[in-house]
């Protein structure tokens, strides 16, 4: 895990006093609130509908215990005890109060975190696989690739103020685990014949009103290039990318209009350019970061057999648990999604459980996911039952990752300011009428996504099934879309026609996933029988 260096403290405290002052000039008048915004959204602080929400960073979502303490500690102490882990490896607090929130920032920078460039129209937290540096399919651990990026984005000049906010996403392995063709740059790590590392871009993705995959504009940039190749992207969406109208302004749309192919043309020419510039790191500051993720000091001669014959145990295990690279360890999911819950929502006393089971059970480490649950990715497993006991006594063990169970919600018109209805208590309702784990096991993969408006913060155009919250004359109405997945094989989902109520789309999905029972065939998922037989069966079944 990344430590900081003097530079780091120092920066990050110089922002901490900087901030304290901005707020302290709002709260005596002497800043109005247009004045202040621009400032408070660079410290991630938002002004939502009761109260300030605080977006703190967690890059690459990766944690140590005594980070995920201070966490809990900020819910405790500043918020209403409970934060909400987002879907980009971010942590949120909801009810802020102005005068604390550089209180917050000072608290936060003692553990090596901040809250800098989470908002604004700059690049935001780099995210990445939470499977990173424990899956043996990867083809490097992405995270030191992630940091170099967090290191070269923070505070660039250049790129502090972009036509609209820019996410980058590093993978490192087929399997998409962090939706990485949704994003504005997503880069996977490959090799390549002749076994050199480099990587694959994809620029031109994202969601809201507008979703776009992102095309493949390169299919190998040498590793020692990736900075200056990230470089020349932005510079093309930064010149060309615009400026007059807030929704049309990201890259996705630059990339659609001018065509991937002259995109990629002038992209080629300012990356020729750069390169005269000297641009990339020295091969020493790669070193020196990938020092930071070494290997854990794995046991060699771990068991490599677990005991399940506690049936309620052997559930967990086969639905949150994922081969290790290593024989004797495994990765484990805590899951943020209890029956009735709220999705990626996790009490004080949930975070401090969580940081002494990393500290115990994973070299001190956690992960916060894509789909908004947290992992543990260094388990040995001779110590999953004891993990799985202490995590069923908090609450934290439902066996629903990647079920319906296991959906992913933003927090809808509950908290949010530009949201059109509730995601939460639909999300309740959908997870209590799907409660039984038998069902949702028989129903098997199936991803479901909601946001409470077209901003997409829940995701759904890549939900296998897909909820989009409308307001439909002051009422707040859902529309229900089937087809989308964030994952490798990446599509967008579509409208299955007029929109219901809180109450009719969870009878809607009901009848979907019925539907997909009656007719699926041998190891379909839910996604796969809609893309052999299409909409119309469903759209039968919902509307006659």
């Amino acid at each position: 895990m990344y430590q900081y260096d003097q530079y780091d403290h120092s920066l990050v405290a110089s922002r901490v006093a900087e901030f304290r002052d901005q707020c302290e000039r709002r709260l005596s008048g002497e800043m109005t609130e247009d004045q202040f915004k621009p400032l408070r959204l660079q410290n991630g602080l938002y002004l939502q509908l009761h109260a300030y929400m605080l977006r703190v960073a967690i890059p690459y979502g990766t944690l140590s215990g005594d980070q995920m303490r201070m966490l809990a500690t900020i819910a405790r102490k500043y918020d209403r005890d409970y934060g909400h882990f987002t879907t980009r490896q971010n942590i949120q607090y909801n009810w802020i109060k102005l005068e604390d929130a550089a209180d917050i920032l000072a608290d936060l920078s003692t553990v090596e975190m901040h809250a800098i460039q989470t908002s604004g129209n700059c690049i935001r937290n780099i995210s990445s696989d939470q499977y990173a540096g424990a899956s043996a399919e990867e083809a490097a651990d992405p995270r030191p690739w992630a940091e170099l990026l967090r290191q070269w984005s923070s505070f660039h000049p250049e790129f502090a103020h972009l036509p609209r906010k820019f996410k980058i996403c590093v993978i490192a392995s087929d399997t998409d685990r962090a939706a990485m063709r949704l994003h504005d740059i997503g880069i996977q790590l490959v090799t390549n014949d002749a076994g050199e590392l480099g990587a694959r871009f994809f620029v031109g993705g994202g969601m809201g009103r507008t979703p776009m995959i992102a095309p493949m504009i390169r299919e190998f940039v040498s590793a020692d290039d990736l900075i200056s190749y990230c470089e020349a992207c932005l510079r093309v969406y930064n010149r060309y990318g615009r400026r007059d109208n807030k929704y049309k302004a990201r890259i996705k749309i630059l990339v659609h209009e001018l065509g991937a192919e002259e995109y990629t043309r002038q992209v080629e020419e300012e990356f020729a350019h750069i390169k005269t510039l000297n641009l990339d790191p020295p091969a020493a500051e790669l070193e020196r970061i990938q020092a930071f993720f070494a290997a854990p000091a794995f046991e060699d001669d771990a068991p490599t057999q677990v005991d399940l014959t506690d049936p309620d145990f052997r559930i967990w295990h086969d639905q949150n648990v994922a081969e290790h690279k290593h024989p004797g360890y495994a990765i484990a999911t805590i899951s943020l999604k209890p029956v009735g819950g709220i999705p990626g929502d996790a009490t004080a006393d949930q975070m401090d459980l969580m940081a002494d089971l990393a500290e115990q059970y994973s070299f001190d480490e956690c992960r916060v996911t894509h789909s908004q649950n947290i992992v543990l990715p260094h388990v040995k497993k001779a110590d999953l039952y004891a993990l799985w006991q202490k995590l069923d006594a908090a609450g934290l063990a439902p066996a629903n990752l990647d079920l319906i169970g296991d959906m992913i919600a933003c927090p809808g018109l509950d908290y949010c300011s530009l949201a059109n209805a509730r995601s939460i208590p639909l999300a309740q309702k959908i997870s209590q009428r799907f409660a039984d784990q038998g069902r949702q096991k028989d129903l098997g993969e199936l991803k479901l996504k909601i946001s409470g408006c077209i901003n997409a913060c829940g995701h759904h155009h890549a939900g296998h099934i897909g909820i989009l919250g409308v307001d439909r004359k002051g009422v707040e109405n859902y529309q229900l879309l089937f087809g989308g997945s964030g994952a490798e094989d990446v599509s967008l989902a579509k409208i299955t026609g007029p929109g219901f109520t809180e109450d009719g789309v969870v009878d809607a999905i009901e009848t979907a996933t019925n539907l997909y029972l009656e007719r699926r065939e041998e190891g379909e998922r839910f996604v796969d029988t809609y893309r052999r037989i299409g909409m119309e069966p469903f759209k039968e079944a919902l509307y006659g």
